[in-house]
């Protein structure tokens, strides 16, 4: 069998082709463009689906070469060379404006301005041997101005229409404009404190580009989400947008099962379908079934080494999390008991829009949903139309993003809990106040979500997090003590600073929390937990036996004198 590499990281469509990667034929995206005409088209999809490399095929199948070297081998073999000539004979016949946004995510504007500069630089030199036309000389001294980074602000905010321009007058020809990950330096922009001046410029410079462009043939344009009320694609009558939720393109980012079956054939490994199912699909574009790419080529590389190699979420690493994170943090009761729901295998239904606004992000809680949901970390399981709404019944889509959510989301829970002023429940533990203790602990247990709840290991995590900030105190977990190992100890190197020991216990039902928490405090004496202590020279200790029924809790405490 031929080897051939798997593309982890490789978003260029020549170095994938040239280099003998294993490529999944995405050709077909090229026929259905053509087939649909649309001028300017926003596709939106989760990251690491596919976009950045289909944005690269898109540029080699349709960008004229000036290098005298033509690129159609590239697509030898692939699909979109049996569509027919109507398709081919587009190829290599139009001038490309090709920019990737991605580089703006910095963390100040002038250097976020700098990065974008730096792009649109780079293009105007791919493109310099139009200076060569004797012809528009007279213009050329703003075309140079750009390509040096010499020009001021003016020149930039309209630079690819400008370049549009210079182009379709060399190549008589119009042209094709594809902007990459456009939403990036917005989302960046606004947890960074300058959204103001960075939603300026790039409305400017797509207005100008897509808007009221003469030499557009047509653009496409990729991101996670559409952004809309601030304007940027205000008045665009021919914009196309192509979310999760339209049936339009819906194979196109991400793999099909089909292919994922094709690529684990060609390894040898297909009786690993089963797991790269449960790990990996389960997104919806329309009513098509997708797996996560990424994911699923970081698994197939691992499976082709060792066929029993255990899935792992890749794809938790690589997306941008800071909308989803804030959004947590300031979700209500309600909100946090949804998500607990989704956590425990369950669906919720929420209305929802394509129109994500950065600037009213706090102001309903619905954009929540929309950005779980967009974003894929929810799947669209069904949707309904009731008037001019759309409801969308969600859950997670599959063991992958469950593991994201049980460690990386509910970790976001316990951050929140750390930066809290945890005084009153510090001083009632170590005061042996176990009445007010229970209740702190309760009201802190009431805003995290959990999941497994019959898992004494999701508490003492818990407990762990919010003890973490005690100061002057040391934590101590699972050591060994007497005749066992305890759970929690939390100590002062002082003597005369009483120590206490915490065991855990899960009643199975609410009724048997106390009997619960008095068998944990039982625990503590039997099993001699005590001892460490004494032998340190502390002369007490308090026990607690702590017991937890889903949000319930319930707080026993006694003093024990130490010989």
């Amino acid at each position: 069998m031929e080897f051939r590499p798997l593309p982890i990281g490789v978003d260029d469509f020549e170095n994938m082709i040239t280099k003998g990667y294993y490529y999944v034929d995405k050709t077909w995206l090229i026929k259905e463009l053509l087939d649909k005409k649309g001028e300017v088209n926003l596709f939106t999809r989760p990251r690491r689906f596919g976009k950045t490399l289909n944005m690269s095929m898109l540029r080699y199948f349709f960008e004229k070469p000036m290098d005298g070297k033509s690129r159609k081998y590239l697509f030898d073999g692939l699909k979109i060379m049996d569509a027919g000539e109507k398709y081919t004979k587009e190829q290599e016949q139009y001038p490309v404006i090709s920019l990737t946004l991605k580089s703006a995510k910095q963390p100040t504007w002038e250097l976020a301005y700098t990065l974008l500069k730096r792009e649109i630089c780079a293009e105007f030199d791919r493109h310099k041997y139009i200076l060569d036309d004797e012809r528009k000389s007279n213009r050329m001294e703003r075309y140079q101005r750009i390509m040096l980074a010499q020009g001021d602000l003016d020149d930039y905010v309209d630079a690819l229409k400008y370049l549009s321009q210079c182009l379709c007058e060399y190549h008589q020809k119009k042209v094709i404009i594809l902007i990459d990950e456009y939403d990036v330096p917005l989302e960046n922009a606004y947890y960074t404190g300058f959204y103001d001046e960075m939603i300026g410029f790039i409305r400017s410079l797509f207005e100008s580009a897509l808007k009221t462009n003469p030499y557009l043939e047509c653009a496409v344009i990729t991101g996670c989400l559409r952004i809309s009320k601030e304007s940027i694609f205000s008045g665009l009558n021919n914009l196309d947008v192509i979310s999760i939720l339209n049936e339009n393109y819906a194979e196109h980012f991400g793999f099909v099962e089909e292919e994922v079956r094709a690529m684990l054939a060609f390894y040898g490994r297909e009786n690993k379908m089963d797991t790269m199912r449960e790990w990996y699909d389960g997104y919806r574009f329309g009513t098509t079934e997708v797996y996560n790419p990424w994911s699923v080529i970081n698994y197939v590389k691992n499976l082709a080494v060792n066929e029993n190699a255990f899935p792992t979420p890749a794809w938790s690493n690589t997306s941008s999390n800071s909308i989803v994170k804030d959004l947590i943090y300031h979700a209500s009761g309600e909100v946090k008991e949804e998500i607990e729901g989704l956590v425990n295998g369950r669906t919720i239904e929420k209305k929802i829009h394509e129109d994500i606004t950065y600037g009213d992000i706090h102001e309903s809680e619905d954009n929540l949903w929309n950005f779980l949901l967009f974003t894929g970390y929810l799947k669209a399981m069904s949707i309904r139309q009731e008037g001019v709404n759309r409801y969308v019944t969600m859950g997670i889509p599959n063991l992958e993003v469950q593991s994201i959510y049980e460690n990386q989301i509910i970790n976001w829970f316990r951050d929140e809990i750390k930066v809290q002023d945890l005084s009153v429940m510090y001083a009632a533990m170590m005061e042996g106040k176990p009445d007010i203790f229970e209740k702190e602990i309760g009201r802190q247990l009431k805003k995290t979500i959990s999941y497994m709840d019959n898992h004494e290991s999701f508490y003492h995590g818990f407990l762990l997090g919010i003890l973490a900030n005690i100061d002057e105190f040391r934590v101590k977990s699972n050591r060994e003590a007497g005749n066992g190992r305890l759970d929690i100890c939390v100590r002062n190197d002082d003597l005369e600073m009483t120590p206490a020991i915490l065991e855990l216990k899960v009643a199975k039902k609410f009724k048997e929390l106390d009997e619960e928490a008095e068998s944990a405090l039982l625990q503590i004496t039997e099993k001699g937990y005590d001892a460490p202590l004494e032998e340190d020279g502390f002369t007490e200790v308090i026990h607690y036996g702590i017991s937890f029924f889903r949000k319930q809790v319930r707080v026993r405490m006694e003093r024990e004198e130490l010989e």
